[in-house]
C-alpha cells in the first residue's frame, strides 16, 4: 500500500537539501538576529546586508517606525476580517486612493499579500476561453495564477519580443488575452522591453499587466517601470508590492476603476483572507509620503547600484544584463555558488545563493542589491570581500593575471 509520504525520501529537492545540510552549505531558513538595515547579525557575525529587498532602506527610518507603533495603539494588531466584510478600515481606503494616484491610475486595490495580489488578479480576470502569456522569467506568484485560473496560459521567452509576437499570434482572434511582464526581474536585475511589449500587445488585441514588485520605489523615479517608459496610460494593470521599497508587507493592483471593482468582488485570495493590519498599511502610507517627498533616496539608491556594478566590472565578475539595483553575480555552477556565499559570510557579507529552480539549470548566482542607505564604506567593503573570495576560489583572475 502507498504512502502520502513515500514521495519525500524520493524528491530531489530533499536530496539536495540534506547533503546541503550534511556539508554545512545549506544558506536557506537561516536566521538573522536583528535589522533590515545596511549591517546585521548572521549567526553571531555581522555582516554588511546586500541581499535585502529594502531598496530605499526604509525600514529602519524613525518616521516608518513611529507610523506603524501609533497604528498599533489606535487601531490594535488585526482587523480579524476580509476587507469584503468587517476587515476594511478607512486607513485602507486612504491607501487605495493614494496608491492610485502615485501611479497614474483610476483606482487601486489593497491585498494583504503581493503573492496573493498576483494570484487573486489573475484568477478574477483569466476565465475559460481567455488565454495568459506570460514571460518565461516571470516571478512564481504570477506562474500560480495562471495554473489556478481557468484560462490556458502560454508562455515566451524571457524579453523575446520576437517570441512574444509569435505566441500571440498563435492564439485566436477573438480570445481574451493577458500578457504579464515583470517590470523589474528580481533575479536578472533587467528591466521588461515594455515600449516593444505595449506596441505587439495593442497589434495583438491583447491586455497588459505588469508586476512592478521590484520597480515601485526603484525605477521612474519611484513610480515604477511604466512611468519610466512614460507609458502608464498604455499598461492596463499595475501590481505592486509592500515588502519592497515600502517597508512592510502586502500588496496592491491599480488599473481603470470598473476593472478594479470587478477584481475587488472576484479575487478570492482577497475576499477570503483577513485584511492588512492597520500597522502595516500605516507604515506604507509613511513611506508613500517620503517618496513622494523626498525623491534624493530613489537618487541615493541608483548611484550605490551604478558605484557597486562598475566594481563587480572591474574585478571580472559577469553582472548579466542587471541595469537596476539588482546586481547578480553569475557563476553558473551550484556547488561554487554555495562555497562562494559561505565564504562571503565568513568576510563580513551576506548574499542570495540562488540555484535551480530559483534560476535556469546552469544558472546559479549570488543575487545583490543595494539600498539608498548604504554608505560608500558598506560598498567598498562589499568589494573588497567579493575580490577576496574572488581570487581565493578562482571566480575571477588575480590581481597579478589581471595586470596586461
Amino acid at each position: 500500500m502507498a504512502d502520502l509520504f513515500d514521495k519525500i525520501a524520493k524528491d530531489p529537492v530533499m536530496r539536495l537539501v540534506n547533503d546541503a545540510r550534511q556539508t554545512g552549505l545549506y544558506p536557506y531558513f537561516r536566521a538573522l538576529s536583528d535589522s533590515e538595515g545596511t549591517v546585521a547579525h548572521f549567526e553571531g557575525k555581522e555582516v554588511v546586508m546586500i541581499g535585502s529587498n529594502n531598496y530605499l532602506g526604509l525600514t529602519t527610518d524613525p518616521r516608518v517606525r513611529r507610523a506603524a507603533i501609533e497604528a498599533v495603539e489606535k487601531y490594535g494588531t488585526s482587523v480579524t476580517g476580509s476587507r469584503f466584510l468587517n476587515g476594511t478600515l478607512e486607513v485602507h481606503l486612504d491607501l487605495d486612493r493614494r496608491l492610485a494616484k502615485f501611479v497614474g491610475k483610476e483606482a487601486a486595490l489593497v491585498f494583504p499579500t503581493g503573492y496573493q495580489t498576483n494570484v487573486g488578479t489573475i484568477t478574477a480576470m483569466v476565465q475559460k476561453g481567455d488565454y495568459v502569456i506570460v514571460d518565461k522569467d516571470d516571478h512564481a506568484s504570477i506562474v500560480d495564477g495562471c495554473l489556478m485560473c481557468r484560462g490556458e496560459m502560454k508562455r515566451f521567452k524571457h524579453n523575446d519580443i520576437s517570441s512574444l509576437d509569435e505566441v500571440l499570434g498563435n492564439l485566436p482572434k477573438d480570445a481574451g488575452k493577458l500578457v504579464i511582464v515583470d517590470g523589474v526581474y528580481s533575479m536578472g536585475g533587467d528591466i521588461a522591453p515594455l515600449p516593444e511589449v505595449v506596441e505587439i500587445c495593442k497589434r495583438h488585441g491583447a491586455r497588459i499587466m505588469i508586476d512592478d514588485a521590484h520597480g515601485i520605489g526603484v525605477t521612474g523615479g519611484g513610480r515604477g517601470t511604466a512611468h519610466h517608459f512614460g507609458l502608464t496610460d498604455d499598461v492596463d494593470l499595475i501590481m505592486g508590492t509592500f515588502s519592497k521599497s515600502f517597508a512592510s508587507i502586502g500588496g496592491f493592483i491599480a488599473g481603470d476603476e470598473d476593472v478594479v471593482r470587478y477584481i475587488q468582488h472576484h479575487a478570492r485570495s482577497l475576499i477570503f483572507s483577513a485584511a492588512l493590519p492597520a500597522p502595516n498599511v500605516a507604515t506604507v502610507h509613511a513611506a508613500l509620503t517620503i517618496m513622494e517627498t523626498e525623491p534624493e533616496h530613489v537618487k541615493r539608491l541608483w548611484d550605490n547600484a551604478e558605484y557597486m556594478r562598475a566594481g563587480f566590472k572591474k574585478l571580472g565578475y559577469d553582472t548579466g544584463n542587471s541595469n537596476t539595483p539588482i546586481i547578480p553575480v553569475i557563476l553558473n555552477d551550484d556547488f561554487r555558488t554555495g562555497i562562494a556565499w559561505a565564504a562571503l559570510i565568513e568576510e563580513g557579507v551576506y548574499t542570495n545563493p540562488v540555484v535551480p529552480p530559483g534560476v535556469p539549470p546552469g544558472g546559479s548566482l549570488l543575487r545583490t542589491s543595494y539600498m539608498a542607505t548604504h554608505q560608500k564604506e558598506h560598498l567598498d567593503r562589499a568589494l573588497s570581500a567579493f575580490k577576496v573570495v574572488g581570487e581565493r576560489l578562482d571566480l575571477i583572475p588575480t590581481t597579478e593575471e589581471a595586470v596586461p
